[in-house]
């Protein structure tokens, strides 16, 4: 059965070994640890950004990182739209649907947030998942991450 839920106590040390994973795949070469304690987490504890993990069965699987976009964040992007910020599901549980769980998820709450659009900044590689949930490449350049913007202007549409 899947499950998500928004990051706790409980929950928070599974979170930091996919957050450990994801960067290691993502192989930029961050110190973890320091991503963790002087970012993610006081990010989250202030409110300005929200983190759902995903339970499938037993294992925990997956998290997503998202935010409504607002001039008081110091990533303000693109005011008042949704910025999926990260994105991770576990090798051994991939192709099954799950990140498009996850991320319809994150809309959805976003959605109920106000947000009526939304955008993220892919990695290499990850473009075609957010295509085929209904991002498209926009026209802005991202140099320090050096992707595109890929948005979705609608909310309401599901992936595919």
């Amino acid at each position: 059965m899947l499950q998500v839920s928004p990051l706790n106590d409980q929950t928070q040390k599974e979170f930091e070994k996919l957050f450990a994973e994801y960067y290691s795949e993502l192989d930029c070469g961050e110190d973890v640890p320091h991503l963790l304690e002087e970012y993610i987490l006081p990010d989250l504890l202030a409110g300005l950004i929200k983190i759902d993990i995903l339970k499938d069965g037993d294992a925990y699987a997956g998290f997503v990182i998202y935010q409504k976009d607002d001039i008081d964040n110091e990533w303000n992007f693109k005011e008042g739209w949704g910025d999926i910020r990260e994105i991770f599901v576990a090798p051994s549980h991939r192709r099954q649907g799950l990140g498009k769980f996850l991320l319809y998820t994150a809309e959805m709450k976003l959605r109920e947030s106000g947000a009526e659009k939304a955008y993220c900044l892919p990695v290499e590689g990850t473009e075609g998942f957010f295509t085929a949930c209904g991002y498209a490449r926009g026209n802005e350049y991202s140099e320090d991450l050096d992707t595109f913007v890929y948005e979705k202007l609608n909310l309401n549409n599901k992936c595919k």
